[in-house]
């Protein structure tokens, strides 16, 4: 079993805390966030690790949020790091939830909290996309990765391809190209 201090638990429990209280629209906008706490501020992961927890944790059935939560906790305390960062991302959500219910059928008609949302959802948008930006800079290092993903995109935005399947494609054709490539070094 994995040894972690109550001071790294905490920490971890805090900074997934501010990233699911104050990111609006999902995970996906949280990555951004979650990429510069856990990779530039606290130097949990790399910047190579992070974009294949990202794959993965989008990858699997769940919120991509919650599942890289438990990837990174896992890593940095086992499995109490894991119940501990899953927790920070969820617990925010829980309560809001819980509130906005509570007052939401009094307010729901408010001409100030619909222009409110209009200008939220605008900016999640911003934040997805940033997301996107950085994902395919560290993701995409070569020309097959550029015309994987370039097809991948087209793929499902053009002939509504399903996500899964351009994973699946994508990383059997990854995987070929690799062995290609080092098969070709070989004979050099």
């Amino acid at each position: 079993m994995k040894k972690i201090e109550l001071k790294t638990l905490w920490k971890m429990f805090m900074i997934f805390f501010r990233i699911g209280a104050f990111t609006i629209g999902g995970g996906y906008a949280m990555l951004p966030l979650i990429e510069r706490e856990v990779v530039d501020n606290q130097n949990w992961v790399s910047e190579e690790e992070i974009v294949d927890v990202f794959a993965i944790s989008q990858s699997i059935p769940g919120v991509i949020a919650i599942n890289t939560s438990i990837f990174i906790g896992y890593k940095v305390g086992g499995i109490v790091g894991a119940i501990v960062a899953a927790l920070g991302v969820i617990l925010p959500s829980f309560l809001i939830i819980l509130m906005i219910a509570f007052l939401l059928f009094n307010i729901e008609e408010n001409a100030y909290v619909q222009k409110a949302f209009t200008g939220v959802r605008a900016g999640v948008v911003a934040l997805i996309g940033l997301a996107a930006v950085k994902l395919g800079k560290a993701a995409v290092k070569d020309k097959v990765g550029m015309i994987l993903a370039g097809a991948a995109f087209i793929a499902v935005v053009v002939f509504d391809a399903h996500p899964i399947l351009m994973i699946i494609v994508g990383g059997a054709i990854g995987f070929i190209a690799y062995h290609r490539k080092i098969r070709n070094e070989g004979k050099a």
